[in-house]
């Protein structure tokens, strides 16, 4: 009994016809029903389980500090299972130690265990230790402002704290609103949360509503909005203004990626009809995408996964890999029909023969998505839902193509149906059977074209920006700022602060302690120079609104400008940006970094952040200078400062345990991340003294973790599939024809990428990695149908060229219909469409080459390597499954 025979799906769905479209019904109907249960987000969740020590004695210099606080602590806790880093900051009399753990730990099991971990640890007499767990996830969802004519800010944050704060705070999803803006330190005041708050130019009390970790951020802006036209109508003489939100933006990256998927839906359906000539052929081909679609719906729910960027991509990229499913079904049924076949047997005749093909072609696209979903760290619980979204399509589709696609071609096909042009008789046919004729006579110089073509897709790619995730046009960004810190606060040693609003723990807490007076004067400093810079960024006709904080994470010398750009602005995010840069005023000894939205806030990294690790500190600070000013002087590079540049405000700083400075800067819209930090990492080699190494952190680091984690991903999924080959065909053949063949991909992908200057890195990768799923089934296609007409009995040379006329034809249609359904996406149109474009980019490039080129260059690798005898079994064995 053959492979197909004995797992002929298709068969029973044929004798079963009324039962097999009444369970495609029945899914149908609950895909309805579970695509309405999904909720919107802009990334998948993925927890940050932080952990942050503090401790506070009585001692008299910070070195003494770091030897008998902060090294013991961080000793006690570095063999922690799970930890992933830790940093920590010195003070005089104080330290604060950052523990960052893998995704997976619980934060309640964490704290535990630190907890555990201390309490053995012999510490100065009298120390008073705080131990604080938190997750990064529990993030400010929504801000609003209250500004009015009538009330002075006491009488407003009196207002927000008995009648306002106390209904939001009951709000499901909730975890807590903070009240920010009163720094006149009254009894309902507390001095750890001092701030004092400006929206466009106002004095303001704002409220912040922070969500608990696994809540949804648009049910909960919905939920606040609903509260808040409530508290209109109740404080007539109250402006409650809309300040701060990402779910704005969230709402229109979902809404572009939908539009663009279902642009992809009808680019690749339209495209099928000029190669089927059957209007009823390409309605049964079409019907599979929202049958597919459907049923994905159905896992996704069951999993608790959302409709957020990832998920939405991998929507995207599969409609290409159901409609080549249904294609081939229906191109092959139809094939049939034409060599006078009844629709039946047709059917029969069709899906026994392409059985195999379509079945060991979508198994091996799991094989290769499958590694990605089952990554580990913070990146696999990123792409988990992006994997296994993809794998739970295809095979949806691979059973639709199976079962429905059959089904419905005995309904609504008949054998007078209009039809497809001979493909013999085809031009296009004819064209190909004379290049493969020549190939297959001249093999040498076919496989040089080939290796030539590798090796300049290799050469392309140090000429391709790198980075880790594209720039985005938001609408909306952040002006981050420091003033100056009095002398005084050398002198002083206070506990730090309690966890402020947006979760960050405060790096200068020792200060926040002074008397009222003094931390007064400090707040309204700062609220002064952010007066200053609010005023040139609301001058700027893009700009349409600006909510000003000062005293951030606790810190009354550190202010944030939110930046509300226009809907209908006529500059990019990245472009007013630079134009800021250069309007604003260049503020005596006050630090300004113009900064995008991050994805968590992490805490105060820049897209280029360096670490400069070594044991003596003044060697540390004076090498830091040293790479800023020749950083400094770099294209590209903007807001670059070093921590620790003043040697009065002395703190020592901690990463796993040893000393280190950092330097930051950001970078311009045209400068990429990858390249940004090779030129860093060049600049500090030749100037490094001895005893002073470099390290990367924050989203350099990320860059080069994404790559090299990519990168093994991507050995295990070409190692998955060609195992998943080797079971069907018993033979390492046509696994090796498939993996020789797989790298001709990399030539267009490259220059695409580089004509359309898209970003080498995570998602253009997803791209690379999804055409060997794509370029796996075309030589599928191939391999199986030669193998069969041999098996038959026909000689090697003219099934090639046999199997050449049959099969160009679906492969030339899922081909383009794959190519049009990223278009699209490849546009760019759209709110997040820097994030869609590079994979789109990656596999239309990669699928015109890698077409081309592998419809010449898998036969001609077959004939070779069969030549070569690589394979240990004979044709005749690895046949018996045909």
């Amino acid at each position: 009994m053959s492979f197909n025979q004995g797992f002929n799906f298709s068969r029973f769905a044929i004798y079963h016809s009324r039962l097999t479209i009444c369970a495609w019904l029945a899914v149908a109907i609950a895909g309805i029903f579970a695509f309405s249960s999904l909720e919107y987000a802009l990334f998948p969740n993925v927890t940050f389980p932080v952990i942050i020590v503090r401790a506070k004695a009585n001692l008299e210099t910070v070195l003494d500090t770091e030897a008998r606080l902060t090294v013991p602590l961080e000793t006690a806790v570095n063999t922690v299972v799970g930890l992933q880093q830790s940093t920590s900051y010195t003070y005089l009399g104080q330290t604060v130690v950052n523990l960052l753990f893998d995704t997976k730990v619980d934060l309640e099991t964490a704290n535990t265990t630190i907890e555990q971990a201390i309490a053995p640890v012999e510490l100065p007499a009298a120390t008073d230790i705080e131990i604080i767990p938190y997750n990064l996830n529990e993030s400010t969802a929504v801000s609003y402002v209250l500004v009015s004519d009538r009330y002075d800010l006491t009488e407003l944050t009196q207002i927000a704290q008995t009648q306002i704060a106390p209904d939001l705070d009951r709000l499901p999803g909730v975890q807590r609103v903070d009240i920010l803006g009163d720094a006149n330190f009254n009894l309902t005041t507390s001095i750890d949360n001092a701030s004092l708050i400006h929206f466009n130019r106002r004095q303001a009390i704002a409220l912040q509503v922070v969500k608990q970790a696994d809540a949804n951020t648009l049910e909960i802006v919905e939920l606040v909005a609903t509260a808040v036209d409530r508290f209109r109508t109740q404080f007539a003489d109250i402006e409650l203004v809309l300040a701060e939100t990402q779910a704005d933006y969230i709402r229109q990256a979902t809404k572009a990626t939908i539009e663009a998927l279902l642009g992809a839906i009808v680019l690749a359906v339209v495209v099928i009809y000029p190669f089927l000539r059957n209007l009823r052929a390409t309605l049964i081909a079409a019907t599979a995408i929202p049958i597919s679609l459907l049923g994905t719906f159905i896992v996704m729910a069951l999993v608790g996964f959302k409709l957020e960027t990832l998920t939405l991509l991998a929507l995207a990229l599969i409609i290409g890999i159901i409609i080549d499913d249904a294609i081939v079904e229906v191109e092959n049924i139809m094939r049939h029909l034409e060599h006078g076949n009844t629709i039946k047997q047709a059917a029969l005749l069709a899906t026994e023969e392409i059985g195999l093909t379509v079945s060991v072609s979508t198994l091996t696209i799991v094989a290769v998505f499958l590694p990605i979903a089952l990554m580990g760290g913070t990146l696999g619980q990123f792409f988990r839902p992006f994997g296994l979204t993809i794998s739970a399509a295809v095979l949806t589709s691979l059973l639709v193509a199976r079962t429905l696609t059959p089904v419905l071609a005995i309904y609504w096909l008949t054998p007078n149906s209009p039809q497809a042009r001979n493909s013999k008789n085809n031009r296009l046919v004819r064209g190909y059977s004379n290049i493969l004729s020549w190939s297959l006579n001249h093999r040498q110089q076919v496989m040089g074209i080939a290796i030539a073509s590798l090796i300049a897709g290799i050469a392309l790619i140090p000429l391709i920006p790198q980075g880790f995730l594209p720039e985005l046009d938001r609408g909306e960004f952040n002006i981050f700022y420091t003033t100056p810190l009095p002398n005084l606060a050398d002198r002083i040693a206070s506990p730090q602060p309690k966890p402020q609003p947006d979760n960050r723990p405060s790096q200068f807490g020792w200060l926040t302690k002074i008397a009222r007076s003094p931390e007064t004067i400090l707040l309204r400093k700062t609220i002064a120079v952010g007066e200053q810079l609010e005023t040139v960024a609301l001058n700027n006709l893009n700009v349409e609104s600006v909510y000003t904080i000062a005293g951030v994470r606790g810190e009354p010398n550190k202010g944030k400008l939110y930046i509300k750009l226009k809907s209908d602005r006529d500059s990019t995010t990245s472009q007013v940006q630079e134009t800021l840069r250069t309007a604003l005023p260049q503020i005596p000894k006050v630090i300004i970094s113009i900064e995008d939205i991050a994805f968590v806030e992490t805490g105060e990294d820049s897209a280029v952040k360096i670490a400069l690790v070594g044991e003596d500190l003044e060697r540390l600070r004076t090498s830091a200078i040293a790479l800023k000013e020749k950083v400094v002087r770099l294209p590209g590079f903007t807001d670059v400062r070093v921590t620790n540049e003043n040697p009065k405000l002395t703190t020592i700083v901690h990463q796993d345990g040893k000393r280190v400075t950092y330097l930051n800067a950001n970078l311009a819209s045209n400068k990429a991340i990858g390249d940004a930090t090779q030129e860093v990492r060049k600049i500090a080699k030749s100037i490094l003294p001895s005893g002073i190494s470099l390290d990367l952190e924050g989203e350099s680091a990320r860059t080069r973790k994404i790559l090299g984690e990519f990168a093994v991903t991507l050995v295990l999924s070409l190692i998955c599939m060609l195992i998943v080959l080797y079971f069907p065909f018993r033979r390492w053949l046509e696994p090796m024809v498939v993996g020789l063949s797989l790298p001709l991909s990399i030539v267009g992908a490259m220059l695409a990428l580089l004509i359309t200057r898209s970003d080498f890195g995570m998602i253009s990768l997803i791209g690379l990695i999804f055409l060997l799923g794509l370029l796996d089934k075309n030589a599928i296609l191939l391999l199986d149908y030669i193998n069969r007409l041999r098996k038959s009995g026909m000689e090697r040379t003219q099934a090639i060229l046999e199997t050449g006329v049959v099969r160009l034809r679906p492969i030339f249609m899922t081909t383009i219909s794959t190519i049009l359904g990223m278009l699209p996406i490849s546009l760019g149109l759209g709110a997040g469409s820097e994030l869609r474009q590079p994979m789109a980019v990656a596999i239309i490039g990669g699928l015109i080459t890698s077409s081309i080129l592998s419809l010449i260059v898998v036969p001609v690798l077959y004939t070779l390597l069969e030549d070569w005898n690589l394979p240990a079994k004979s044709m005749q064995k690895s046949n018996r499954y045909y």
